[in-house]
């Protein structure tokens, strides 16, 4: 008995210093968790960063729609498939899409400074090419080695690849902005005074971002101003047509030529003023934009015509707390252009116009094509610029704190001038396409008026209808000798030549987060 107390004694020994041992290896006590906080300088939403004084806030929406009577969830049915109005033009198109934004600020002895991005991944239901061929309009790109791809040119995941696009990616430091964001020449509410239709004419609209360099000046009181050197390429240039590429079915799908633009040489030029009261807001945007073509011909000896530049300028008002209940508002702008259309047929309108609809006569159809360009040249001449004119705005009215309806509208002008306007009609005659009698004047206009009624049953959650009418006005008269255009199914035939009418309908669910 001895002798086991005694085994049993040295063994505990054994196991204690053992144990002494190991817990002399052991780490000290952690630090406590360090929480995420709440971070209040900058408003609702923003926390800190763990172990920075570094803000952030994520958010983002996720959105699904149809769009009704066109082949794009942008816009109308103005050219194209969607214009031809036959069996290969879409009823009705769906899209799918998921935004994240982070948008992340510290405070420094500079002031703040502020990085944002937004990126959107979408999917878009299949919208036709050519004659029968379907294909999904975002494709991953991934290799075509399926034979499927033969067929209608969709990617091996093309059916669930969707697309990623970037809206924004910009820093903002000590008034300055570098990087992709909202053109500084933009009323700010970009493209939709009251709408979701995208293809309103009548302003500028760079809602998806254009790379830019902006010093932005704060003079207190609501007042700022903004100088901008920003990427023409990307928003700001519409066409710069050389009437010697004119030809037949160019024609009749809104293009006066070949489209002849040459490299970027220089940034578009903006300047702005806004004054933002409770009353409202008005903004007053100037922009210079140079024209730079390529060449009279298929290479460098055939000479080419010099630069010239353009300019545009807008103005904008927003009222808000008018009498017709809490929260209404209206937004008003228009805007002037001479070689530089865009400002006026912002990156989401049309800039060629191609509507089919009923003839009569002998006629087998009835056309209306229009097209938008910075300017125009025929070969030995220099650029004419062509001018423009347009007006958009919106009224929202809110019923009750769950439902509110909107109307909107939108008109622009194009004019060639006569310089333009004949180098233009030179090489549709040439083409013989317009019938005796007939005819030519590329000018036109183009009207839009909506309605969109918005039901938000709770936070965050919005269900929209929102019906579009728009009407082409175009200048030409008579009829027209066209060719097959088989791309529409259209056949070789003489069609009228008459101002057209489209009706579109979006129809959307959006969780904003």
């Amino acid at each position: 008995m001895k002798m086991l107390r005694g085994l049993l004694l040295v063994s505990g020994a054994v196991i204690l210093s053992a144990a002494a041992a190991q817990a002399a290896d052991l780490p000290l006590k952690a630090k406590a968790v360090e929480y995420v906080k709440v971070c209040s300088l900058y408003g609702s939403g923003f926390y800190y960063i763990p172990g920075t004084d570094t803000c952030i806030k994520l958010g983002g929406y996720l959105r699904a729609e149809t769009a009704l009577w066109t082949n794009s969830n942008y816009g109308g049915a103005y050219s194209g498939v969607a214009g031809a109005d036959n069996r290969l033009s879409n009823r009705m198109q769906t899209r799918s899409r998921e935004d994240l934004n982070i948008d992340t600020r510290t405070a420094t002895e500079y002031g703040v400074v502020r990085t944002y991005f937004d990126a959107v991944f979408t999917w878009t239901s299949g919208s036709y090419s050519g004659v029968g061929n379907g294909g999904t309009q975002y494709s991953t790109g991934a290799a075509n080695s399926s034979g499927l791809t033969s067929v209608n040119a969709l990617s091996n995941d093309g059916i669930s690849g969707g697309s990623l696009g970037v809206y924004y990616a910009f820093i903002q430091f000590a008034g300055f902005t570098f990087g992709k964001a909202v053109s500084t020449f933009d009323a700010p509410w970009t493209n939709y005074p009251a709408n979701n239709f995208d293809g309103l004419v009548g302003g500028s609209g760079s809602v998806n971002g254009v790379n830019q360099i902006t010093y932005t000046a704060d003079f207190g009181q609501g007042i700022t101003a903004a100088i901008s050197a920003e990427d023409q390429s990307q928003f700001f240039t519409t066409n710069i047509w050389n009437t010697a590429g004119i030809s037949a079915s160019g024609v009749l799908g809104g293009s006066y030529g070949t489209n002849s633009i040459g490299g970027q040489v220089a940034p578009d030029i903006i300047g702005m003023v806004r004054i933002d009261q409770a009353w409202g807001l008005f903004q007053a945007s100037f922009a210079a934009h140079d024209n730079h073509a390529g060449y009279y011909g298929a290479t460098e000896v055939t000479g080419h015509p010099e630069d010239k530049w353009g300019w545009a300028a807008q103005l904008a008002l927003s009222i808000k707390n008018i009498p017709t209940g809490p929260g209404d508002v209206i937004n008003l702008q228009a805007v002037y252009t001479d070689g530089a259309s865009r400002y006026n047929f912002q990156s989401l309108a049309n800039t060629s116009y191609a509507m089919y609809g009923g003839g009569s006569g002998n006629t087998y159809q009835s056309i209306g094509f229009a097209g938008v360009a910075d300017a125009v040249f025929a070969p030995g001449t220099g650029l004419s610029t062509v001018k423009t004119w347009g007006m958009r705005g919106g009224a929202t009215h809110n019923w009750n704190a769950n439902w509110n309806t909107a109307v909107y509208g939108a008109y622009a002008q194009v004019r060639y001038g006569a310089t333009g306007s004949t180098q233009i009609c030179a090489g549709i005659a040439a083409t013989g396409m317009l019938s005796a009698g007939s005819t030519c004047n590329p000018d036109f206009n183009i009207a839009q008026v909506g309605v969109i009624t918005r039901w938000t049953p709770v936070k965050g959650l919005t269900f929209s209808t929102d019906v579009t009418y728009s009407h082409l006005d175009q200048k030409y008269s008579g009829t027209v000798t066209a060719p097959t255009i088989a791309s529409v199914a259209k056949p070789a035939a003489f069609y009228q030549l008459k101002d057209q009418d489209t009706v579109s309908m979006l129809v959307r669910a959006q969780r904003n987060w």
